[in-house]
């Protein structure tokens, strides 16, 4: 691994935290400037199913987002990164999610654990989200199967 593999992991990871920050503070517009135009959130069918382009994906943040209240009522904690270049241009990452409710007078605090299946890549010299899945693993369980990658590109 190279210095420079090193910097481009470490741009990937403040990515996925800034994800979690925006979201959680309700900054939608800068959450949603963190996904290429053709994105794809694929979030399960109790979460609205695939949200497909930047647009939608935004629309679903915001509704999301008017629902849950005031700022950081919910925290998005993720740990255990595991990124992986795939060439210049892609990556592929998993990060476990801790999702925890912080409203006062919440009866219970975890509200799911999963683990966040990511492609980035990289436009103009910025790494973006290019796909995202949530695997769940409480309080329901569905686990996808793992990206796919030939050679340095990544295939749907």
């Amino acid at each position: 691994m190279t210095l420079e593999d090193l910097l481009e992991i470490e741009n990937i990871k403040q990515l996925r935290i800034k994800y979690s920050h925006f979201f959680d503070g309700k900054r939608i517009d800068e959450l949603s400037d963190l996904f290429t135009e053709d994105a794809v959130c694929e979030f399960g069918s109790d979460y609205g199913g695939d949200w497909i382009g930047k647009e939608s994906i935004k629309t679903n943040f915001q509704s999301y987002a008017d629902r849950e209240g005031l700022p950081f009522g919910v925290l998005h904690a993720v740990t255990n990164p595991l990124i992986e270049l795939k060439g210049k241009s892609f990556a592929h990452g998993r990060w476990y999610l801790h999702d925890l409710l912080t409203k006062e007078g919440a009866e219970k605090t975890p509200i799911l654990y999963g683990i966040y299946d990511d492609v980035y890549k990289k436009l103009f010299g910025k790494w973006l989200i290019y796909r995202t899945r949530i695997d769940f693993l409480w309080p329901k369980r569905n686990v996808g199967e793992p990206r796919i990658f030939e050679g340095d590109n990544y295939h749907d």
